[in-house]
Formats: structure tokens, sequence, C-alpha cells
């Protein structure tokens, strides 16, 4: 059999007991690690043989070796003692979809997650209809939906959001209580749409409303550009996510920068939330010495599987990799690699912390467990989990690129004292109007400059900002945000490079 007792036992259970349609696919996840050359992910077998193959018998003489008759009975009592004795009748369903929910809700791992066939065709419908929504990769984190990373070129990244934002309602409606794909259907929505978020972003003590109008999501994972220093020239590719064709246009884009003659190489992961697991190897291999592994995993034995290149020598020229809080998971693992095995120095801020390797299991009816399997450790063994990685160059961008929507619900004015006004003083700051405090204090100075921001943008200068002011601000912020020449992470990743 292809079947791993010890990945199935909890897994296939109650299927069996109550008469589920529950049909495990067997999956061989990683290979027995006795070649030296280790082989990558390997999905699950279609062709394999799988739980509801199995006869009656063979199926009762499964579970019970995997796991004694006496844990089982006790679970099958209480579903009886339910279903036949409860004040109100209750669906068998219901209880068979509440206990697989309940299992996975001990293990309190915000990454294993169970969708039941509605919610799971409604996620499919959703994600096939043509990548519509607001573009921001989620997660939970301390059961609250976590913004990990908006998407390049989102709504998401263009209303504002940021990583560690967290969700709490949408539309006006709280998503306390629900998991994570339910929170997720709530969200998306088709091209034109409008959604309001209200966040609760760390740092702030109100909640923020963010609208957010919907849209396409581009689906480009790899972007290029080249920078100048010092008469060289600095190769930059951008990864946005890792997905199926990632590492076949990162290579292409190599190969281009490598023949047009660049003398460094930048890795920008920056907001990048992850993503497939082999494709972050396939890049890796272009880089990494085959005298190290490229990634360790480790299985809930303590036993790690190691993955090499053949690679005989590093390029040669030098590289960096930039990243940020919003790095997440595959993007840890390219930066903790490129740094360990391959001594390249990181650039940015500490990532967001994301060390385990989760597998879609089908259930057979429709239903799907995401449930995490393995640890993944760096080339020298360290598991990164909610700690995150460290730059070995540490660059924060300017205090505007951190400032959050302004939200006018009464005019803010002379003698006000909060953290919204706060919020605009370092915005003016930003823009070349000195405000002559941060401290969220409306003095006269900032009275001033809110009065010369006016004027500069055409408006009529009160000194006041209302809705229309508050407007324009976050207008010229992005402007000033999206401007090249205001990246201090960029620049600071290619002056590494030459150093």
């Amino acid at each position: 059999m292809n079947i791993k007792p010890r990945y199935v036992a909890l897994l296939m259970a109650l299927a069996v007991l109550f008469g589920a349609a529950g049909s495990y696919i067997g999956i061989e996840y990683f290979a027995d690690g006795t070649n030296e050359q280790a082989q990558s992910e390997q999905y699950a077998d279609k062709d394999a043989e799988n739980f509801g193959s199995l006869s009656e018998e063979e199926q009762k003489a499964f579970i019970q070796s995997m796991s004694g008759n006496t844990d089982l009975k006790k679970v099958e009592q209480a579903f009886t003692t339910i279903k036949e004795n409860y004040v109100e009748e209750v669906d068998k369903n219901t209880l068979v979809e509440g206990a697989i929910q309940g299992m996975l809700d001990t293990l309190e791992d915000p990454y294993s997650v169970y969708m039941d066939p509605e919610t799971m065709e409604q996620f499919n419908q959703t994600i096939e209809s043509s990548f519509q929504g607001i573009g921001a990769e989620v997660s939970m984190v301390n059961d609250k939906v976590t913004i990990v990373a908006p998407i390049k070129g989102s709504p998401a990244e263009e209303a504002g959001l940021k990583p560690n934002d967290q969700i709490l309602k949408v539309d006006g409606d709280s998503v306390e209580g629900l998991d994570l794909y339910e929170a997720v259907l709530k969200i998306r929505g088709e091209k034109g749409t409008e959604v309001t978020l209200q966040i609760d972003r760390p740092g702030v003590s109100e909640p923020l409303n963010i609208d957010i109008t919907r849209d396409d999501i581009p689906l480009e994972t790899v972007y290029t550009d080249t920078k100048e220093i010092n008469g060289k020239k600095a190769g930059v590719i951008e990864i946005t996510s890792f997905s199926e064709k990632t590492s076949d246009e990162f290579h292409e884009a190599l190969e281009k920068l490598e023949k047009d003659g660049m003398d460094g190489l930048v890795i920008d992961v920056r907001g990048n939330p992850g993503g497939l697991f082999t494709d972050v190897q396939e890049i890796l291999k272009e880089f990494i010495p085959k005298d190290k592994p490229i990634v360790q995993v480790e299985d809930r034995k303590g036993e790690k599987t190691r993955y090499f290149s053949e690679n005989e020598e590093k390029k040669p020229y030098p590289i960096t990799v930039l990243m940020d809080e919003g790095s997440a998971s595959a993007s840890e693992i390219l930066a903790a690699t490129m740094q360990e095995a391959g001594g390249y120095d990181l650039v940015g801020t500490k990532s967001f912390g994301k060390g385990t390797v989760q597998q879609a299991l089908p259930m057979g009816d429709g239903s799907t467990i995401k449930l995490t399997l393995f640890k993944w450790l760096t080339p020298d063994g360290n598991w990164i989990h909610e700690k995150g990685i460290e730059p070995t160059v540490k660059v924060k961008q300017p205090e505007y690129f951190y400032t959050n929507p302004v939200e006018v619900e009464e005019p803010l004015q002379y003698n006000d004292n909060d953290e919204k006004v706060k919020n605009i003083q370092i915005m003016l700051k930003g823009l070349g109007h000195d405000p002559g405090r941060t401290d969220g204090y409306y003095s006269k100075d900032t009275e001033a400059a809110v009065q010369a921001f006016q004027e500069e943008a055409g408006l009529e200068a009160t000194g006041v900002v209302d809705e229309k002011t508050g407007g324009k601000l976050e207008e010229a912020i992005i402007k000033e945000v999206r401007d090249e020449k205001n990246d201090k992470q960029m620049q600071k990743a290619v002056e590494v490079l030459f150093q």
C-alpha cells in the first residue's frame, strides 16, 4: 500500500466510523533520502491505492492497525449518543464535518485547515472565474485573519494594506469565528465591486476602514530591471510569488541579464508571501554549490531530508537579496539559503516567519484538508518559524512609507491631538512641508504646513484637513512611495553589491 498510517489515521477515522464517502489519495511526499541528490516534492499520486478503494474488511483492519479500537469506539459512541439523543434532530453530515473541523482546531495550527465540499467548490469557482479580487495573501495569526502581503500592483497594495494588518470586518460584518477560507470568500468578488475592510494595524489604536475596488489580479510573478552605480550595471529580478511558472520565468530573466553583461544581481522578494516549494528549489539551484543543502525538511519523527543542487561553484558576480516583513515561506527559504549556503547579504527588514510545509489532501467527496506535514529548516538546520530571518544589512524605508490611510470623520484642525494628526504630520514632512513636530499635536506650524500643501495641490488654503485634503495627501504619498528614487532599501542593496 502507498498509504502512510502515521499521516492518515486521524484524518480517516471518522469517515470509516460514520460511513462518509471518504476516499484518501495515498501520497508519497518526499524521497527517502538515499540518493545524494534529493528529488523535488511529489504531489498526490492519483494512481496509488487509496483508502476509498479498500473493502470494508480492509478498512476496518487498516483503522484497527493504526489506532486500536478503544479511542475510535469512544468517538463512535459520542457520535451515536448525539445523533440519537440530542433534543433536536441532528444531521449526520453536520456532525462529521464538525468532528473533522474540531480535530484540526485542536492542532492550534493556523496553516492546517479544512474546507467542506461547499466551501471548496465556492473557493475553486472564485479562483477560476478570472482571478478577480483584492489581491492579498492572508493567513490566520492568533485566530485573526492577517495580511501576509498585498500582491504587487493589486488593489490591496494600491489601497494601502500592509503586512500584519488584521481584518476585523468585511462590509461591516465581523469575521470573528470564521475560518480562513470562509473569510477569504467574503473578501473576494467580481471586478469593479467595492469592499470595505475594517483593519486593526499594529501601532494604531483605532481600527481603520479601507475601501478597495476589486479588480483583475496580475498573474506575472517575475519582473526585471537594471540599475547603474559608479559605472557598474546591477540586474534586478523581483519575484512577487512562487507559482508553477515562476522558476521558468526566473531562469529566462536571469539568462537575459547575464547576456546583457550585468555586473551583479539583486533578487527582490519584498512582499512575496511564498508559494510552491518546488519552484524556490529550482531557482536556488542556479546559485548554491552542491556542498551544502538548499533546504532541509523535517518530519514528525525528526527525520530530515536534504535537498542539493548540482552546481560545482557559485556565480561569478555578487548577489544581494532584498526582503521585508512581507517576505514569507518560500521567500524565506530563498533568503535563508542565499545567506547561509551562498554567503550573500540580505538587505531590508526582518521577514514574516513561516517555517512549515503544507499539503492539500483531497478527502474524496469534494472536501479537502490542507495539513502541515513538515518543518523546513535552513541549510544550517535553523527553524525560523514565528521568528523570521534577520537581514545582514538592516534598512527601513522612509517613515512616510509606513503611514496609514487618512480617515477624516470630523475635520482636523489647530489644537487637535491624536494619532490621525501624527499620521498627517509624517505625511507632510515626507512631502517636504515641515509640520514643526510629529507627535500628534496640531500646532500652528502644522497648520502652516497644511496650508502650504493645500496651495500646492490647488485647494483652498484653510489649514484644516478635511476629507478632500486628506485624499490629496494620500495621493501625493502614494506617488512618492512609488517613485524609485525614494526606495532606500533598493539603493542600499545595489550599493552593497559593489562594496
